[in-house]
């Protein structure tokens, strides 16, 4: 659908842009250059997992803002760039095809494309860039003389503090948030979706799921591996008809009961 002024299309990256855990990701390469300790790691790696089964829910913020502002604390903001050489690879692997159908059919709609993370702006904005996207949403922390300090410098890009980001970013670029879109696979992300008008709910967890089918939004299901497309529908709503229209090519929609 046309929209009457300039929109964006903003992503979620944890199982919705990618299969699986950036964190976990970030956490491994961290780990084997010695800026994370294991018992560190196998945190990361429990809440990877914790998070994959059981989802995401916003009384869990506090918790993810301070791990992740953890995990930097003390590091050099140039060792933790370095890490892109093996981080950004990785995470490359775990695009989903159908997301990157998704990205290309928004740029050819003329659209801005983020993606929003609460994992660190150092990792977010190179992988955005990769993708050939506008620009990557994610935690900046404050960094002194070259070393993180584990506060925050802006929004936490968690739950409300999405939305605080992605308020910023439409304001710098005139977007009218009730004319952009939004994709994300837990009910965490349930204040970005609803701050936009055309929300989208991709491999939705238990919550977000009955949340969508109460709000008549769109669901879709990516394949849970990149390498073999599973195709499988969900109602689509005809406001959202960019959505509908994009993966008639690729994927179906039929109603789930």
């Amino acid at each position: 659908m046309a929209s009457s002024g300039p929109s964006a299309a903003f992503f979620d990256l944890d199982r919705t842009l990618i299969s699986g855990s950036s964190a976990f990701v970030f956490a491994t390469a961290a780990r084997r250059a010695g800026l994370m300790g294991a018992r560190q790691l196998a945190r990361d790696g429990l809440s990877a997992l914790t998070f994959k089964l059981r989802g995401a829910s916003d009384d869990k913020s506090a918790a993810v803002r301070d791990r992740i502002l953890g995990a930097v604390a003390g590091i050099r903001q140039d060792d933790l760039v370095a890490l892109n050489a093996e981080v950004l690879p990785r995470l490359l692997d775990k695009i989903r095809p159908e997301a990157r159908r998704l990205l290309d059919l928004h740029r050819h709609a003329g659209r801005a494309t983020y993606i929003v993370s609460a994992s660190p702006v150092e990792i977010v904005e190179p992988l955005a860039a990769t993708l050939g996207m506008t620009g990557g949403i994610g935690t900046r922390s404050v960094v002194v003389d070259g070393v993180y300090t584990g506060e925050l410098a802006g929004p936490f890009c968690y739950g409300p503090g999405k939305v605080e980001a992605m308020a910023e970013v439409a304001r710098w670029d005139g977007l009218d948030l009730a004319q952009c879109y939004a994709y994300s696979d837990s009910a965490s992300d349930l204040p970005m979706l609803e701050a936009v008008g055309h929300p989208v709910a991709v491999n939705p967890d238990g919550t977000l799921e009955r949340h969508a089918r109460r709000r008549g939004w769109p669901i879709v299901h990516f394949s849970q591996r990149t390498r073999a497309v599973i195709r499988r529908a969900a109602a689509g709503v005809a406001a959202t008809a960019l959505t509908a229209a994009g993966f008639a090519g690729g994927m179906r929609y039929a109603s789930r009961s």
